[in-house]
């Protein structure tokens, strides 16, 4: 086999003229040998910013401290803290501040708002999903479907790419939904798909879903803090999203939700409540009943857990600080590029559509006749690439913009050729 030769002093100078240059230094990268690893997976967790153990030692230093006291008097006040997410959690999704609040994990924040959304009838009862959708998301929309009454089987549409394709097309979902719209209560999608990267058409199947009656929400699990979004004025009816992703909050970290702004005083949506679903202005006269807000921050349950919340507000300050659009013109540079060094590599099929408009910063890498799982390995093992899998063939790699490089790309694709060979 013909050695493919990959310029890597043409990666150095990409980085060197690039107007966004990466933020590799404010985050700890895995050690690799004498030096740095290249890191593709933060579309499954993100590298830690170093700003954070600063921000935890803090809060902990003000436990310590101030103890109870510390919910008032904290440099950050504990009892108010979830309030200085709302505006940088807001612009990253291209919300108002009253429509997005911070808490629980991806999957609880899923089931709450369809507690409010999903409401089935006997006529319209259809919850439609992507064929391709992440487990978690397959699990809930059955469960919930299941809980109502319904067979998940018959409630359960799913979304398929045209045969020989990897991808869905927007115009094939716009279509499904004018053909069985009737029967759809809910449509839940996710923005970028987590095994082919695709970026789906959010404003236009919003559209086409609320035009057949249906309440459109979306999981952004892979879409916050990858690409611009623009929930108010799209028009969504609500969306769900995690944040240790692109978004580098850590191993479970707090993720996010929106309720546009129509739904928000509509009181007749039943919802769960808690403690902090409650005016805060009456919380602490400890009424047995809810005062409602007309905010995001009614679908609260709990109080906020401070520890985990401060690592949301670093990152969420970071990208305030750079800007989403300047991140996603970097990020479309860097797949570009990769996706030209990768086609250059035998035997490896790039699956995730080739119009940078329709994807996120991710490349999947189909690798037919070989173990991806040992190909993973021998990347990051052997040359220092962190890279995922999916089965049964497919390799992940996300060139994240915030600490990413082209010469991380360079390596990536230099590595993969000398495994494959």
């Amino acid at each position: 086999m013909t050695q493919v030769v990959l310029d890597e002093q043409a990666a150095h100078e990409l980085d060197a003229a690039d107007e966004l240059p990466a933020q590799r230094s404010r985050f700890r990268i895995p050690r690799h040998r004498d030096g740095e690893a290249a890191y593709f997976a933060g579309n499954s967790l993100g590298l830690q910013p170093r700003v954070i153990r600063e921000r935890l030692l803090a809060e902990l230093d003000d436990w310590a401290d101030l103890g109870v006291e510390g919910h008032g008097a904290a440099e950050r006040p504990w009892v108010r803290y979830h309030e200085l997410l709302r505006e940088p959690a807001a612009r990253l999704t291209g919300a108002l501040a009253d429509e997005v609040v911070v808490m629980n994990s991806l999957t609880v924040n899923l089931h709450l708002m369809m507690v409010s959304f999903y409401r089935p009838t006997p006529q319209r009862y259809a919850i439609l999903i992507e064929d391709s959708a992440f487990p978690s998301d397959s699990y809930a929309v059955r469960s919930q479907a299941a809980f109502h009454g319904f067979d998940p089987d018959d409630a359960i549409i799913r979304c398929k790419p045209r045969p020989g394709e990897t991808a869905l097309r927007g115009e094939d979902i716009v279509s499904l939904l004018e053909a069985e719209g009737g029967r759809v209560a809910l449509v839940l999608l996710g923005a970028v798909n987590y095994y082919s990267g695709e970026f789906l058409d959010i404003p236009a199947i919003t559209a086409a879903g609320q035009a057949a009656g249906a309440v459109v929400g979306w999981d952004l699990a892979h879409a916050a803090g990858n690409v611009p979004l623009r929930l108010h004025d799209w028009g969504v009816d609500w969306a769900a999203w995690c944040s240790y992703k692109y978004l580098n909050s850590g191993p479970g970290a707090l993720a996010g939700a929106f309720v546009h702004q129509r739904h928000l005083a509509d009181r007749s949506l039943p919802k769960f409540a808690g403690w902090w679903s409650t005016d805060p202005a009456t919380r602490f006269q400890l009424a047995p009943e809810v005062t409602p807000v007309d905010t995001a921050d009614s679908w609260q349950l709990s109080n906020p857990p401070i520890l985990a919340m401060a690592p949301v507000l670093a990152s969420l300050e970071m990208f305030d600080e750079l800007g989403m659009d300047a991140l996603r013109a970097r990020s479309i540079r860097l797949t570009g590029y990769l996706e030209s060094l990768l086609d250059k590599v035998p035997a490896a099929q790039i699956i995730t559509p080739r119009d940078p408009d329709r994807r996120g910063a991710q490349l999947s890498v189909r690798i037919r006749g070989t173990d991806v799982a040992m190909v993973s390995e021998r990347l990051r093992h052997e040359h220092g690439v962190y890279a995922d899998t999916r089965q049964p063939d497919v390799i992940r790699l996300a060139p994240a913009p915030m600490y990413c490089t082209f010469h991380d790309c360079w390596r990536a694709a230099t590595a993969l050729r000398d495994v494959l060979a």
